[in-house]
């Protein structure tokens, strides 16, 4: 029997249990013509792709709005925009929402004449080169656009015309289902340039948030806001197939470090050959570097991560600045070698808990795979201050102001470091600031002093002599040094620290530098100690 004449079969018997009030028959072209969805044809989950374009036209359309960054950030946390009549909020589009359940199709057919275009390349290319192709594929109303705008019309035109498209990203996947392919350029920011991920896609292949996908993308369909990943070619750098045979990093076994790296590079870099002594670093650390104001943690952390580079460059390293000033963020670009992912402190906390939730999910990914990954963190304190700023509030306030929930999702974050057992490992160095005059920082470093097992303190009476690195003898180690340490050595790091025991810190801090400075290595400098 049809659609309607199922229709027709409700309608008479409503019709005879109520002959006062008789029933409506409604038509499917009427349900169109009122945006509403016929009840006997409801598209559900298991109908395939072909089926959803066919019923795309009975769903609620999004209104005219373009693509900035406040539209997306509405899109991909909301998921919902008003209808364009009523006013009201209603179920998404799939249509354009991007919801197909597959993109196995593009405006035209892919044309050999036409060289790929990839969204990535795009978005580092210089924005008057972008111009420059704009004009030569004849656009030329684009004076009020910046460059994501500018980006998504270039590749939204070449598309159209059948030329092939190529995304890549890190997937944050969202509450509805669907998720995004985030940008490292823009920090893994919402933007108008990303792209969308269908649900199928994402239980089909296994996909989870902070994995790194690549494959051919389709441009918007009308009134579409972002593109659409309809081929997937890589996951993490591997095909799709092994995603699914991955385990999980929630069930691999920890283990203390026990594969030391190494920080000493130049013989005249002092700072990272006090570290190898003081606070020998292992694979899977979880390190934090207390540090009062103005005492150079960020400094150190830009030497620490030339060090990673220069002796482990096999790692993945990921400095994330969290509340920093936007001139400490362009400096630690420019200076050292790792992905710097940065939230300024003219941003809003939720911002900084994005970021910092998708880095340590990217990361993960990582680990799952056998690879090595590093971050240093500046600062686990802004962090939680940030948390504590965002979490729905308990009614349990710490002293300091600290809500009672607020500490678990920074300490899930710094709790992640680990050595994997048969490979892979995630270090974090995360700084602590103390000393600062706000005792919700006090409580902060206090919820995390004991959970780390490498500490790298930093004195201020150091800084007030002028003494570099401003770091701490009595207050810095690492827990289970011997097995990052051969014995011999590690019998000659005791032998130091009982010398500088009963010696007043400064001056231990200048005769450790002074020796060193004659020594071209550290193995020179320990073979020196007598005693030993």
């Amino acid at each position: 029997m049809s659609n309607e004449n199922e229709v027709d079969d409700v309608v008479d018997s409503s019709e005879e249990s109520a002959p006062k009030k008789p029933a409506r028959k409604t038509t499917k072209k009427k349900a169109e013509s009122n945006n509403e969805e016929p009840a006997p044809e409801v598209v559900t989950e298991q109908d395939n792709g072909d089926a959803l374009d066919e019923k795309a036209d009975v769903y609620e359309e999004f209104s005219d709005e373009s693509n900035t960054d406040e539209s997306a950030q509405q899109q991909n946390n909301d998921g919902q925009y008003r209808n364009k009549k009523g006013g009201k909020f209603g179920r998404n589009n799939r249509k354009n929402r991007g919801g197909h359940r597959d993109y196995q199709y593009q405006d035209e057919q892919p044309r050999e004449d036409l060289p790929p275009l990839s969204l990535h390349e795009m978005q580092v290319t210089p924005i008057n080169d972008i111009k420059a192709m704009a004009e030569k594929y004849g656009m030329t109303e684009y004076a009020g656009f910046n460059k994501h705008q500018l980006i998504f019309e270039l590749l939204k035109l070449h598309g159209r015309r059948g030329g092939p498209l190529l995304g890549r990203g890190v997937l944050e996947t969202l509450s509805d289902g669907f998720g995004f392919l985030r940008s490292p350029l823009n920090s893994y920011q919402p933007a108008p340039d990303d792209i969308y991920v269908s649900p199928s896609q994402i239980r089909r292949f296994g996909l989870r948030t902070g994995d790194y996908v690549t494959g051919s993308i389709r441009s918007p369909k009308e009134k579409e806001r972002f593109f659409a990943l309809y081929r997937i070619d890589e996951i993490n750098g591997d095909l799709p197939e092994a995603a699914r045979k991955r385990i999980p990093f929630e069930n691999l076994t920890p283990l203390f470090p026990n594969e030391r790296l190494v920080m000493e590079t130049d013989p005249k870099e002092i700072s990272m050959r006090v570290m190898d002594i003081v606070t020998p670093i292992g694979k899977g650390q979880r390190g934090l570097i207390v540090a009062p104001p103005r005492t150079g943690k960020t400094v150190l952390l830009q030497k620490i991560a030339n060090s990673i580079s220069k002796n482990n460059p096999e790692a993945k390293l990921i400095i994330l600045l969290i509340d920093e000033r936007p001139e400490e963020v362009t400096d630690m670009r420019r200076n050292t070698q790792a992905e710097v992912l940065a939230s300024t402190f003219d941003e809003p906390p939720e911002r900084h808990t994005q970021v910092a939730e998708i880095v340590i999910e990217m990361s993960k990914r990582l680990v799952e795979k056998g690879e090595d990954v590093i971050i240093l963190l500046d600062s686990i304190t802004r962090l939680a201050r940030a948390y504590n700023t965002t979490s729905p509030h308990s009614g349990k306030i710490l002293s300091g102001g600290v809500d009672s929930n607020a500490l678990h999702k920074p300490k899930r974050f710094f709790g992640a470091a680990r050595n994997i057992e048969g490979g892979g490992s995630l270090s974090i160095i995360a700084t602590a600031l103390v000393d600062t005059g706000s005792r919700m920082d006090e409580v902060i470093f206090e919820e995390f002093k004991g959970t780390g097992n490498m500490e790298l303190g930093l004195d201020r009476e150091l800084v007030n002599k002028r003494i570099y690195p401003a770091i701490n003898i009595e207050r810095s180690g690492t827990r289970k040094e011997e097995l990052l340490l051969h014995p011999d050595e590690l019998h000659r790091v005791w032998t130091l620290r009982k010398a500088l025991k009963d010696v007043p810190q400064v001056e231990a801090m200048e005769l450790l530098i002074n020796r060193l400075k004659k020594t071209n290595n550290n193995l020179e400098f320990l073979m020196t100690l007598q005693g030993a």
